[in-house]
């Protein structure tokens, strides 16, 4: 996102769904058969920055809901497939999540821990808040259908 001069303001990326999360799993009300079919429905936030020289009262809150309004139209285009749910993780050892809770996302509970690259069990890493914001408002009839 730029500002009128065109200076960068904040960046956003989103990716795939983590494979397996509980809280988000039993939130949406996901058996392993729908889990499987429908997860691509589901994006990931995983990276969102503010750039340190901006200084402006509620421009993250802002942002996210700016950003939320355009994504499901930019998902289909890019990828021809519906976006029903977003979700985030946030480091609470290092941030509270102020902005998620004033965009209207949905606190879900935490992590266990375990990471993306950890098949065998042995990594840990510290557990998460597990954040989610419905683009829809039937999003658990079209996840579970």
């Amino acid at each position: 996102m730029r500002d009128r001069q065109e200076r960068p303001l904040a960046c956003l990326l989103f990716g795939s769904a983590a494979w397996k999360c509980a809280p988000r799993d039993q939130f949406i009300g996901w058996n392993p058969a729908t889990h499987q079919v429908h997860l691509q429905q589901v994006t990931n936030n995983t990276r969102f920055l503010l750039l340190p020289w901006v200084e402006v009262p509620h421009l993250a809150s802002h942002v996210l809901s700016r950003v939320l309004r355009r994504l499901p139209a930019d998902c289909r285009r890019k990828y021809a497939r519906p976006l029903q749910l977003v979700e985030t993780f946030v480091d609470t050892s290092r941030f509270t999540g102020t902005c998620y809770r004033a965009a209207n996302w949905i606190p879900l509970g935490q992590t266990t821990g375990r990471t993306r690259q950890d098949r065998d069990r042995r990594l840990q890493a510290p557990p998460k808040q597990v954040w989610v914001y419905p683009l829809h408002p039937d999003f658990r009839r079209r996840l579970c259908a």
